[in-house]
């Protein structure tokens, strides 16, 4: 694969998680929840989540350009970031899909480890790929938060 062609795979991959994500009718179901009063709105989540996944592409495409598949440590880093996205739709697919906010609370605690681990992964390759993945991190630990109010609040 080029390096052009790799690195323009590596910005869309994660556009791809949030579309696997986006096929459960969230925004109903979402409403009829109780949250906590400081859920923010509904309509934060797309433009958070859109730049998110644009930031985690861009460090994902970073990673990939110090050397690819050949250097192992790139491709240790690249594997735990494929594992978190995956990670990341499950999530939507068991609290939208599946309405199951406690199933849900455990594995945002799982996909918070991993983007840790991913973050750690990335800095150690290229320093500003960890650091654009900082934001990710802080949203997903508010988003547990939140995950948790809402299965406290909801049963």
């Amino acid at each position: 694969m080029s390096k052009r062609i790799g690195t323009l795979a590596w910005i869309l991959l994660p556009f791809v998680a949030a579309w696997v994500g986006a096929q459960f009718p969230a925004k109903a179901y979402f409403a009829e929840l109780i949250k906590p009063d400081w859920a923010p709105p509904a309509w934060l989540f797309a433009p958070v989540w859109t730049t998110l996944f644009l930031c985690m592409g861009i460090a994902a495409a970073l990673v990939w350009r110090k050397g690819g598949w050949a250097v192992a440590a790139v491709r240790r880093a690249l594997i735990l970031f494929v594992v978190q996205l995956v990670f990341n739709a499950m999530w939507s697919w068991i609290f939208f899909g599946n309405r199951q906010t406690g199933w849900a609370m455990l594995e945002i605690i799982v996909l918070w480890a991993l983007i840790l681990a991913t973050l750690l992964a990335f800095w150690r390759v290229q320093r500003a790929a960890g650091m654009l993945l900082v934001p990710y991190l802080v949203w997903v630990s508010f988003a547990s938060a939140l995950n948790h109010a809402i299965w406290r609040l909801n049963g």
